[in-house]
């Protein structure tokens, strides 16, 4: 009962292969430096590639790509066919059209019950202005909602991102 943004991660395997998995695992985890994390199961076939990649693109999602995301939760199709990315720092690919991109150094790995929480460093992030996020809960999407602002108030001192 917690509704989530939803990301697509992004990474090169060894043999420079591209990989991509869905995922509502994300968060925040320091300011200074500047980490976030996210998680994958034990069982995922791109499990490997993502723990042993040096770096990683965080693509959060908007609204318009709810099928993106679809796409890539999908297993045994190319998941890559026409979808539009350019190489991000190091070679991880970063989606077009993307809410938001953290760009990430892989910095540490946890290994706790049956996932495995990737720690990233992040190098570079970006944002589109304006863009409304797409949201998973309840084991669904929502690309309609309204989103509120914040009063002037109501985070006097908000860091800059």
């Amino acid at each position: 009962m917690f509704a989530t943004g939803v990301t697509i991660v992004t990474a090169r395997g060894v043999g420079g292969e591209l990989v991509g998995m869905t995922a509502n695992s994300f968060n925040s985890v320091s300011l200074d430096p500047p980490l976030v994390l996210w998680s994958l199961a034990h069982k995922a076939s791109s499990l490997q590639a993502f723990a042993t990649a040096t770096h990683y693109a965080i693509n959060v999602l908007t609204v318009e790509q709810r099928a993106l995301a679809e796409r890539f939760a999908t297993r045994g199709i190319d998941r890559w066919a026409g979808v539009a990315h350019r190489a991000g720092l190091h070679g991880a690919p970063v989606l077009e059209g993307a809410a938001a991109v953290f760009e990430c150094a892989n910095r540490s790995q946890y290994v706790e019950g049956d996932h495995t929480i990737f720690v990233g460093l992040v190098e570079r992030c970006a944002h589109l202005g304006g863009a409304a996020p797409l949201l998973y809960h309840g084991g669904m999407f929502y690309t309609e909602h309204p989103l509120g602002t914040l009063s002037d108030t109501a985070v006097p001192d908000m860091p800059a991102s």
